[in-house]
This record gives structure tokens, sequence and C-alpha cells, in this order.
């Protein structure tokens, strides 16, 4: 059956009155109802059809909402109805805007009416009342009227911003994730959606993810997987909002491996170190997890037991004489017996000999037992026997006394007279310090600043100008000089006293004018040369880093533009005991290895730090090279209290990294205070400085003061601060209460334990706002603490003159001692190179006496690592550069003469002493007046 849709009329109400139906009151509707049906003639088949029933709704009007301007449809349908009709927000709807239909119900009979209207936006928008626009329909029948329910209408819309957006979170593993989202307002309100990485969470099947009826996004229990981004997609009819991304990270939180077994002891004999390590693997840290807290090395003392060789005991009695005309005597391998790997005696522990002097007959029987008669031809033979063992005793002596004299000619070539260092080496003429320190604004002097003064770090050059002392002295040193080099010939003497000069300027040093300006920027930190077979120094001024190249490391005809710089350190994690270090070009190739030093600020203790030297990979990772303690023969590495001296092949960017092994590590701190007026006339800033004790890193302070032109107050002092976890406090004290004020409260500053410990050559400072209440006092004094809770304790006493920088005082500015910081040829060396040449002559040749480059490094106190000289081409020059660079700045060469002089005591004879061993002694004590 076709559904046709018209306009609802009636031709009574049309006849009876010309108004809408919807101005008439029941009781007319129903009468003009009658009249319609009587009109009709079918009024009692109306009737009977009807089954005496009021209108029931088959369909009632339901909700709905406006999407932008399209109308919405209202509909209801009614049986049985001979009228329906729309009531909206409690006024009838005109006739005109209904369309209905009317069909009979298959099933029952009955008359169905069926009526629809449209609601415009407009009609939503202008109605104003205190509830939402609403319409229901009203059907009647000739029993009476029913009603349907109310449906609202109402415009639907979604804002755009969300009123709370998912917010990233950092989660440990297995921990709870909550996400919380709260979807925009919207009508109808909004259905909430999660996506993870743009994927419905929906659709996962993942119970450990749960979505809660307040929006909110749950996982139970994070896993790594759910690390991802995380969007709450709000929608309704209108439109689809996405809110701010989330992004979770699942961290893992890093846990220790099982420690390894202990390490064999480090020495086969003696006392000795042994390790056991564990990694911080279990699990490793992910995502930003936290590294394993603890030491990951540790070592403890051990006892190896030390060989024995046996010893004999001295020869027991002799036997009675046999009939073999023998007698036997014997001795034990007991005084003491071989112990623990040690050697077995050597020779024989039985001797047998003839006990007649050899007069025993074939028979066994004596000589005395034959006749008379024989005596006379034994006679004879004993006249020729002794005559023979005398010519040949004459030999033997001849022999001895030719082999003496030709073991002492070869002494006095293997033992190097050490009167030749005396007057070979080429002497510096160092300034000696002043009394008082003249960075101290105090100083009696007007301020001639130096950075780095207070430091021993590597000497500087003079300028080649100057001539040498050695020039112009007459002292017996020339006479021992002379009588070393007479066999050498006039060739060597030229390499002595030749060339002097040649000194090149080394580029990129840091200076100040006096103006206080810096001339060249920190960030170069560079120096730089032209090497070539005659070798070099090269030094980085007021930074404790330096760099030796031996004689012949460059082949001949060869150079090289050589560089080394400081880098600036980045953030790390490690502890940085000293100074990132570059030296290179890349690709150099040299027969010897440079010897490096970089002062470092470690309190220097095996078994509190694990030192390590490291190096920068192509891929700007840093990996170890070797630990202080080990054995290595790619690098060798010699730590001494405040400067670690390197043998490197390798050119490249190293870094000394330290790990402290117990809560007794500890690092030095170079502590000083600096001030200067502010911009008021009565204020005063007072700066202290906590760094590491290096001098790279007490020069930044000082490039950092020199631009602000602070003044130092008190001589720099050094504090051990210890890994104890503990923080560093600063304070004033004793200040004059009645001249100088301070804010309250800000007496005390502190320093973080982390600050300090992972400070990494970065300069730590606190400053106290100080104001005089008169302009007129122009002296200050006071005394500033700073110490670790727990440890240790440095006061510097402050007493100084505010008015200086009014009066014209020289402002804080500093001034390099080093004025050539390259230096190439044999004035780079204290040890001349003829002289060098002898040694390496005389040690690098294996000796049956012992004398070999071993007993040379043992003198010089260098007896660890023995394997990497082991493999150079020439062991004792190896030697000889690392006791270059070790007292470069004392120019000690005392200790030098003295090993070699001990070498030649002991392979001297006593009691008479050798002509070479009294020169080697003479010259000893010459070098010790010097």
């Amino acid at each position: 059956m076709t559904r046709v849709w018209t306009h609802q009329s009636n031709p009574v109400l049309s006849l009876a009155s010309a108004s809408p139906l919807h101005y008439l009151s029941n009781g007319q509707k129903e009468w003009l109802q009658f009249l319609w049906h009587c009109t009709t003639g079918d009024a009692s088949s109306d009737s009977l059809s009807m089954g005496g029933t009021l209108p029931h709704f088959l369909q009632e009007p339901e909700d709905a909402y406006i999407v932008k301007s399209n109308p919405i449809k209202l509909r209801c349908r009614a049986a049985p109805a001979l009228q329906i009709f729309f009531k909206c927000n409690g006024d009838w709807v005109h006739q005109n805007q209904h369309m209905s239909q009317e069909y009979p119900d298959q099933d029952t009979g009955l008359r169905v009416r069926e009526v629809m209207i449209n609601v415009s936006r407009q009609q939503v928008e202008d109605f104003h009342g205190p509830e939402d626009f609403w319409c229901l329909c009203v059907a009647w029948s000739h029993l009476g009227t029913s009603k349907s329910r109310k449906a609202s209408v109402r415009i639907a819309y979604l804002r755009k911003n969300f009123e709370q957006d998912p917010q990233g979170q950092e989660v440990p593993i297995k921990g709870m994730i909550v996400l919380h989202c709260r979807p925009p307002e919207g009508v109808p309100a909004a259905e909430v959606e999660w996506l993870k990485n743009e994927e419905l969470v929906s659709s996962l099947n993942d119970d450990n993810i749960v979505t809660r009826a307040d929006h909110n996004l749950i996982i139970s229990e994070a896993r790594l997987s759910d690390s991802a981004n995380y969007t709450c997609l709000a929608s309704n009819i209108v439109a689809k909002r996405r809110s701010a991304t989330a992004t979770v990270i699942v961290f893992v939180n890093g846990g220790w491996s099982l420690w390894t077994e202990w390490s064999p002891c480090s020495v086969d004999c003696g006392r000795g170190i042994q390790k056991r390590s564990r990694t911080c693997t279990n699990p490793a840290p992910l995502n930003g997890g936290a590294f394993c807290e603890g030491m990951s090395v540790q070592k403890s003392t051990c006892s190896a037991l030390c060989p024995v060789d046996g010893g004999w005991e001295e020869w027991g009695e002799w036997t009675p004489c046999n009939t073999q005309c023998e007698r036997r005597r014997q001795r034990e391998c007991n005084a003491p017996p071989p112990r623990h790997r040690g050697r077995a005696c050597d020779g024989d522990g039985n001797v047998t000999e003839n006990c007649t002097g050899g007069m025993c007959t074939q028979d066994g029987k004596m000589l005395h037992d034959v006749k008379p008669q024989s005596m006379e031809g034994s006679n004879d033979v004993a006249l020729y026997s002794g005559l023979a063992a005398g010519v040949i005793a004459v030999a033997a002596l001849v022999i001895s006394v030719t082999l003496y004299r030709r073991s002492q000619s070869e002494y006095g070539v293997d033992v190097i007279d050490s009167s030749a260092l005396a007057g070979g080496f080429q002497t510096f003429n160092f300034k000696t310090t002043r009394q008082g320190n003249p960075l101290l604004l105090t100083s009696s002097m007007q301020p001639e600043l130096r950075a780095g003064r207070a430091y021993a770090g590597p000497v500087c050059f003079q300028d080649p100008a100057i001539k040498e002392p050695f020039e112009t002295r007459h002292d017996p040193a020339a006479k021992a000089l002379s009588s070393f080099t007479a066999p050498l010939g006039m060739g060597d003497r030229k390499k002595l006293h030749g060339n002097r000069g040649g000194a090149t300027r080394g580029l990129g040093a840091s200076t100040l004018a006096p103006n206080g300006l810096l001339t060249a920027r920190r960030a170069q930190l560079r120096s730089s040369g032209m090497f070539g077979h005659l070798g070099g120094r090269l030094v980085m001024p007021n930074t404790g880093v330096s760099m030796l190249l031996s004689h012949g490391a460059i082949a001949e005809d060869t150079s090289w533009e050589m560089y080394m710089l400081v880098n600036q350190s980045e953030s790390r994690r490690e502890i940085l005991l000293g100074p990132e270090v570059t030296y290179g070009p890349p690709g150099l190739s040299l027969s010897s290895p440079v010897a490096m030093t970089i002062a470092h600020c470690a309190e220097v203790n095996a078994a509190n730090w694990n030192v390590q030297l490291k190096r920068q990979t192509k891929d700007n990772k840093w990996e170890e090279v070797m630990s202080a303690e080990d054995e290595s023969t790619s690098c060798y590495c010699l730590l001494d209290p405040r400067s670690c001296h390197l043998l490197l092949d390798e050119p490249g960017s190293y870094a000394l990294v330290g790990e402290p092994l117990s809560e007794e590590a500890g690092k030095r701190l170079r502590v000083a205070a600096f001030g200067s007026l502010e911009a008021t006339p009565t204020s005063y800033s007072l700066r202290v400085y906590c760094v590491d004790d290096t001098p790279h890193a007490f020069q930044g302070v000082v490039m950092a003061e020199s631009s602000r032109g602070g003044l130092l107050l008190e001589e720099p002092q050094t504090l051990l601060f210890k890994g104890n976890a503990y923080s560093l406090q600063v304070s004033i004290q004793d200040l004059p209460q009645v001249l100088w004020n301070i804010k309250p409260f800000t007496t005390c500053q502190e320093f973080s334990f982390s600050q300090v410990w992972g400070s990494n050559q970065q300069p730590l400072h606190c400053a106290f706002t100080l104001e005089r209440f008169n302009t007129a006092t122009t002296q200050l004094s006071c005394k500033i603490s700073v110490r670790q809770v727990k440890g240790h304790e440095q006061i510097l006493q402050i007493y100084t003159s505010v008015a200086e920088r009014e009066t014209g005082a020289v402002p804080f500015f500093m001034q390099t001692d080093c004025t050539v910081t390259c230096q190439t040829g044999a004035k780079a060396f204290k040890i001349p190179l003829s002289i060098r040449q002898r040694i390496c002559a005389t040690f690098d040749t294996a000796n049956a006496k012992g004398k070999d480059w071993q007993l040379l490094a043992q003198k010089l106190c260098i007896e660890r690592n023995l394997s990497f000289f082991a493999k150079q081409r020439s062991p004792s020059g190896v030697i000889l550069s690392l006791w270059e660079a070790r007292h470069q700045a004392s120019g000690d060469l005392d200790s030098l003469a003295s090993a070699l002089e001990e070498i030649g005591k002991i392979h001297s004879k006593p009691p008479a002493q050798s002509p070479d061993v009294a020169d080697v002694i003479h010259s000893r004590q010459h070098l010790a007046m010097l």
C-alpha cells in the first residue's frame, strides 16, 4: 500500500469556522467531530470500528538534535485516531505545517493516522524559555483525547578545546599509569575513545588497558610495550576533536649483576691488589632509568707467596779413602729449601776426588807399597809435573789481569758518568716567586695579576733572546762537561753548544691586555707548532697541560704541524678529574709515543679511586683505554699527586675520569674569594668560588672575574672534598655589624653534593651582597668559612680596602707568564741529545751484568707496566721522555744523576772504586750543589 502524505484538513471545520483548530475548546472539537460523522452518515460504523477505546500511540516523537542548519522531523502515529496535532512549547502548531497520512491496520482493521512536522534551527534559536524547545502530539477519537511524551529539540555542537588534556608521564616498569581526559563541552555529550600510536585502544584486545566511564585510561601494570603516544578522541554527531598527545615512557631502573670472581692477585710476589666487578645490566637502565647506585668495582689487598730459591748447606766431612783411592763428601739443598716455585740449587750435591793426589797404582795399591827401585822414575815424573803446573798458573794469572782490565774499560762505557748530566743539561732561568701572591689586592706592590701562579704547573719557556746561564757561568760544571765530552768529538760538542734559538711562539696563548680585556677567546685554548726530526715541547699556558715529542719520533726530512687544545667539557655523568685534551693532527705518524701531562684534582689512592683514561671515538662516544692500575701495551699512565703523565701512540681526544670506590674518595677544590663595588656606592659584592683544583678550572674563574673587574681578596686555598654525599656550606663570619650590613638569612649558602662532586671543571660560586652604612667606610674585614658537612673546612681571612676601585686601583686581569708555548730542538729538553743517545746505547742492549732499561726504569721509580716499554724501539728513550715530562716543572736533574750513580755503585767492585765510579760520585755532589 502506497502512503501519500497530505496536508491535514477538515471540511466541517472549514464550514463551521474560518479559524484554525487550535482556537476551539475541547467540547467544541468533540461536537464538531460528531457533526462530521453524522454528515458522512457512517457514525455507527466508525464507532463500531473504533471498538470504543481512546487513541493510543504507536509511535511517539523522539528527542532530536539540529546539526548545522538542517531541520529535523518529528513523527507521531496513533490508532484509532480521527485527528492528530502537534503542540510545541505550549502552543498548537498550525494545521498547514502538518503532513499526515491514514491507512488501516492490516491486523486489527483499525484506522492508523500518522502525522509529521518539521522543526527548523531558527525556531529553536528564537525560543526562550526555562527549558529546552519541546513538542508533543495530541490524538483524539469520539471517546476523547490522548497525549504523547514530550520530545526535546536541541541545537547540536562540540567545542574545540578539551577541558582537560592528558599529560605525559614517566613511570617505572610494573607501575600504574592513569591518563585523565575531560572532553570539550557539547550537545549531545561527546563520546571518548583513546588512540595508542594512532590505533584505537579498543581494538587492541589488551586486558591490561582499561577505559573508564569517566573517560580516564588506566594501565594497571606498565610494560615496556606501553611506552607510546596516547591521544584522547572526542566525538558527537557534529564533529570529532583530538586532544594534545601525551607521551608515556616506561623506564627501567638499572640493577646490579652478580659479582664476578675475584681476579688473581696483581703481583706474583708480595702485597698486591685483586678485583671483582659487577655491571649495571640486571636489568640495564632503559628509557632514562636511574643508573645503579654503589660501586661497580671492589678492590681487596692480597698477598702472593714469593718464590724462594734453594740454597746449599755447608759441605759435609770427607769420607775415609776407600780401596779405589777415592773419598766423597756431600751437601743438601736445604739452606733454604726451594719453596713456592723457587729454583732448585745449581750444581752437584756430591763430590768425589782422589785421596792420594793421583799417586795410586792401577791395582789400587799406594805407591809407597811398591819396591824402592821404582822411586827414581816417579821422582822425575813429579818434577816435570810441578814445572807444568807452574807454567799454567802464570798463564792463568796473565789472562785474568787482561780480562779484568777489559771489563773495567767496558764498564766505563756502560755506566755513564753523571757529571755529564751536570754540565750537559741546559738550564732554565726560572723566576723566583715574590713573597705573597701578586694577585692579591692587599699586596704592597701594584698588582701584577697572573693566573695560575699558585700552581706547580708546566714550566714556561724563556724568551730566546735571553742568553742561557750556561754560556756565561764559569764553574766546576764546565769542567765536568768537558771531561765527559772529550771522547765524543767535535761533532757532539756542536750538538751540546749549537743552535739555541729558533723558538717559536705558540698560537692561541690566552693572555689579557693591561686594560683587562681578553685578547684570546677561552673557547680556543689552543697551542700549535711545526715539529720535525729534532722533536720539541708544546705547552698550554695556565692549564696544567703540556706535551713532549722526543727526538727522532718524526722521520728525517719530514715535519708536522702539531696542535694541542683543551676542549670545553660537555655535560656527562662521569667525574672528570682534569680537562679534556685533544692533540693532533689525525693520521700523525710517529716512531715513538708522545709524553702528555694533564693536571688532575683527585686525592690519589688506589683503594678509593678507579682512575680511567678514556678516548673519544669517531661517533663522539667515550671508550675506556685503560685503568691507571692496569697493565697495557697500547698506552702508559703514571699518576702523580697532582698530574697524570701519559705515553700515547694515537692522536685524539683524551680525558681522565674517576670512579669513586668508597666514601673516602676525595678530590681537591680550589677556594677563592673576589670582590668588587656594585652600581650603588654603598653596595659591595663578595663572591666565593669553589672549583676543581686544576689550573684550567681556576683559569675559568680568572677570566670570569677579569670581565667584571673583580679583585682577588685572599690567597686561594685548597679544600679536600670527600665523596660522602654531604653538601658544601659557605658562610660569612665576623662581619663588623656597626659598619656593614647583610640581608638576614643570607650569611650561609650551600652547594648540594651533586653540584660539587659532578662540577666537571665548571666553576661554582655564591655571592654575598654587603651594604656599608657610610661611604666613609673603606675597610672590610671578615672571614669566609667553606666546609663540607662532616668533612674538612677552609677559612679565608678577608681584609681589603673597598675604595681601591674608586681611587684608580688596577682591576683584576690575567697576564700569563708564558710567552713561548712551543719550542723545538735541543732547547726543549733538559737532557742533551748526545747524553740521551749515550744512555740509550748503554741500557737498550741486554747486558750480562743486568744493566738494561729495566734497571734504569726501576731506579727512576717507574716500576709498573714495563710491558709497554718492552715493545718500543728504544725503551730507554721512552723512559727518559717520561722522566722529562714528569720533572718539567721542577727541573730536578738530581734524581737522574742519583739513579745513574746507584747503578754505578751496584756494578763496581768493592772496596776499590774505579776512576769512572769516582767521577760519577763527584758529579753527583756537584749536581746536589746546583
